[in-house]
């Protein structure tokens, strides 16, 4: 139960900003705004009682007041956003939870695909939305999705028409610079039957602040439809991360979700997909690397509600330090969605003996006609091979060093996207002693 105080001051800061709220002039939207705030006061911020939430406390963000009107719109510098782009992409950039159109770079885009930004595309073209937000209004799971429903800003919208093929990868890329500032991101995408991209969710803080980002994504994935998404979390590591990435695939569609999960002092990611037609299939990879006292958690859930599904999912973890993770896969085999096909597989490395993973996969099956298998592992280095770099010449720590980077690798290496895994690569080896880097 949320405390009064803490209450109070959300209602507050709801009321303060009913003139600047994006869709001002939508009846429709600001009714559904008010009932999602009810719903976020009624339900306040998860807490150990509740199952989904038993080994992630977010305490600290109910004792904090954030700010919901950044102090700037820019502090940023172009070079900075330049090293952050990802090369020979289109690129979509929110400040401070705002479109920064002078940093977006979107020429060469197909003429079936629209992208940009989702306070934009509202104010132009409401009746495209009105029933997605209607819809999502009435099942807000918890309280950061019902506070992101009262409280976004800005987000990104991506429409891609029937057939329509996107070539190079479409990065959104959200940067915060403020301390004490709550972002609210809402990120929409439909991908028409038959079309294709790949789409990089980025975050990244750059004055280590610490602030508040609160993301949701709804992604529709239509028949034989194609869509790779990627969320890069790269927050300040004072900053606090939670993000609710919601996927439902119609007939033969494709859909590939991968995570990678490096800043945030908290972070959570919550990442499910709905096979909702026959011959849909999902692949679900992802690393979190967490040091200090990072707490990272990872809670997905895969599907099936149809037959002849096949979905994959591979995670791995890093820890050092005294940091946690946490890991809950469900895959769920719904009755009649017989023939499906379902693998996890969760591996975590522990470098320190205050590092922790709580990891729980889990197959929920009601069906009988169906091949499926899950399984986790928590373990450290192996002895054997440290001893065997170290026989090389190589000293204690600079073995270690290698032995940890190839185990994160083996993720990186599966991202199909060449500027992606390069840039991937990069901040995994950013990671690694001189002595190391001089022998990749």
């Amino acid at each position: 139960m949320m405390n009064t105080a803490t209450r109070d001051l959300y209602r507050e800061q709801f009321a303060q900003l009913e003139s600047r709220r994006a869709g001002l002039g939508l009846p429709w939207l600001q009714r559904m705004r008010a009932v999602a705030f009810e719903r976020f006061a009624e339900l306040g911020f998860p807490t150990l009682r509740d199952e989904d939430w038993k080994y992630t406390s977010v305490a600290a963000l109910e004792k904090r007041a954030f700010r919901l009107m950044p102090e700037s719109l820019n502090g940023v510098r172009a070079d900075e956003v330049a090293s952050l782009a990802l090369g020979d992409s289109h690129l979509l950039v929110f400040v401070n939870g705002h479109h920064a159109p002078g940093f977006s770079r979107l020429g060469g885009l197909p003429s079936g695909a629209s992208v940009g930004s989702l306070e934009h595309e509202v104010a132009q073209r409401p009746d495209r939305f009105e029933a997605l937000f209607v819809r999502d209004a009435e099942a807000l799971a918890n309280g950061f999705t019902a506070l992101n429903a009262a409280f976004w800003a800005d987000g990104a919208t991506i429409d891609l028409a029937v057939g329509c093929v996107v070539e190079k990868p479409i990065h959104l890329l959200f940067i915060t610079t403020d301390g004490d500032l709550a972002v609210h991101p809402r990120n929409i995408i439909r991908a028409g039957a038959g079309s294709q991209a790949e789409i990089i969710e980025h975050y990244v803080g750059v004055n280590d602040a610490a602030y508040f980002t609160n993301a949701v994504t709804h992604i529709e994935v239509d028949p034989s439809a194609s869509v790779i998404h990627t969320k890069l979390q790269q927050e300040s590591l004072r900053g606090y991360h939670i993000a609710d990435i919601r996927s439902e695939q119609e007939r033969d569609s494709r859909f590939t979700s991968q995570s990678f999960a490096l800043g945030g002092l908290l972070s959570r990611n919550d990442i499910a997909t709905r096979l909702d037609a026959e011959g849909c299939q999902a692949t679900l990879i992802g690393l979190y690397m967490a040091n200090g006292r990072q707490h990272m958690d990872h809670h997905t859930l895969i599907d099936h509600a149809r037959p002849r599904g096949v979905s994959r999912e591979f995670y791995k973890g890093v820890l050092g330090g005294a940091a946690r993770a946490v890991f809950n896969g469900k895959v769920i085999v719904r009755p009649g969605a017989q023939q499906t096909d379902a693998h996890q597989s969760n591996r975590n490395l522990l470098l320190s003996d205050q590092a922790e993973v709580d990891t729980k996969p889990q197959l929920e099956i009601y069906a009988d006609d169906v091949k499926c298998s899950h399984g986790a592992t928590v373990g450290q280095l192996d002895a054997e091979q440290i001893y065997y770099l170290r026989s090389r010449g190589m000293d204690d720590a600079s073995a270690r060093a290698l032995l940890t980077f190839a185990f994160a690798e083996d993720v990186a290496t599966r991202v199909s996207c060449a500027p992606l895994r390069a840039r991937l690569e990069q901040l995994l080896r950013g990671r690694l002693p001189a002595q190391v880097k001089e022998l990749l």
